[in-house]
């Protein structure tokens, strides 16, 4: 014991000494967690459309202001023929063209029927179909008020009717950012444990100053507990931030799980993720070689990680390989603690294999750090 306080004192003197490293542990993700939130929103607002009606009646411009009043429309232009608005799609000035054919309001009267044409810039696929199924629904809406103003309806009800009413539970607000702010945190305690871990060792080795250590009687998992303990520490301190200071201060997010559960996994967690960098660092041997490898392995976490794009909607292979990532497991937790308040019971297997991470990622840096002069 009387070693690693010694390690451990070397180590806290050398971060608190190198002024770059400090904003970067605490400054850095507390401004993308700030930031961060309010890029990442899949919630597709602010659609160009514009408008081609040959009809210019009563009933089109009813239909050209409810979509515009959704509040996901944008009226790019009133064009006055079709190849003026495909110009708009051409030149990146519209994504939906809404064509109102002559006669709209004459035939949805007599004929109670009328087609309308809806040109989709497709390029952007998330918005172009989102966009489509938005402004469906909304023609859809007005179909359904256009009916109701004809038709005159009985005392009672001839036909059988089912009413539907939905809750939202976890997230009754629907807001996207209870959603992501968990995960974007999850992911900057990623990011601190795996790259400034990983940097360290290696800084030992071109300075070195590992080679001084090398010599001395301390231990190989002595030396690997003196490295891990103060940016485990670190870990704790900025996630903490993270979750009081920006999730439930700016953005309202208040954790509705057991809070001393949370941090059990946190602790779990890092462990896991720092002898990840532990690893990394006892392969390189410059700076530059451990944050590309760290690079590698993050960009993969990230990505496959749920994150961003469900799990679910990835190939069977690519599902697998989501397994076998840390961050994954640590994602899903911190949502079903934070937002669904689960219990012990029901995170039990994350613990396991999370256990597992931290056991076999520490054992292999232990093992492949070679102690030698």
């Amino acid at each position: 014991m009387r070693t690693l306080k010694f390690l451990l004192h070397k180590e806290f003197k050398q971060i608190f000494r190198n002024k770059a490293l400090l904003p970067m542990l605490f400054v850095v993700p507390i401004m993308q967690l700030l930031i961060l939130p309010l890029a990442a929103d899949y919630e597709v607002k602010n659609i160009n459309i514009t408008v081609v009606d040959y009809d210019h009646s009563t009933y089109s411009q009813k239909l050209i202001s409810k979509i515009i009043a959704s509040g996901y429309f944008k009226l790019a232009n009133y064009a006055t023929g079709f190849n003026v608005a495909f110009d708009d799609i051409e030149n990146d000035r519209a994504d939906f063209i809404l064509e109102i054919p002559q006669g709209f309001e004459r035939n949805l009267i007599r004929e109670d029927e009328q087609q309308l044409y809806i040109a989709v810039n497709a390029i952007n696929g998330v918005k172009a179909n989102l966009g489509g199924t938005y402004l469906n629904r909304i023609i859809a809406d007005y179909n359904a008020d256009v009916r109701v103003e004809w038709i005159q309806m009985p005392r009672f009800n001839l036909f059988p009717t089912i009413e539907t009413v939905s809750t939202n539970w976890f997230n009754p607000t629907m807001n996207y950012r209870f959603y992501m702010v968990p995960g974007i945190l999850a992911l900057l305690v990623t990011m601190i444990g795996a790259y400034m871990c990983a940097l360290n060792i290696v800084k030992e080795k071109e300075v070195g100053t590992i080679e001084q250590i090398n010599v001395t009687p301390i231990k190989k998992y002595q030396f690997i507990l003196g490295k891990l303990i103060p940016f485990w520490l670190i870990g704790v301190v900025v996630f903490s931030i993270g979750l009081f200071g920006i999730g439930w201060l700016v953005y309202g997010i208040v954790p509705i799980g057991n809070l001393f559960l949370l941090y059990a996994y946190l602790s779990v967690y890092l462990i896991a993720v720092l002898g990840l960098g532990l690893l990394i660092s006892t392969y390189a041997e410059t700076q530059q070689q451990a944050m590309s490898i760290a690079f590698f392995f993050m960009m993969i976490f990230i990505l496959m990680s749920g994150l961003f794009t469900p799990i679910d909607s990835m190939p069977k292979w690519a599902c697998v390989m989501t397994r076998f990532s840390p961050i994954t497991y640590f994602i899903e937790v911190m949502r079903m603690i934070v937002l669904k308040g689960s219990e012990f019971s029901d995170v039990k297997i994350h613990f396991l294999i999370m256990i597992g991470f931290a056991i076999s990622l520490n054992g292999w840096a232990i093992y492949n750090y070679k102690k030698t002069s």
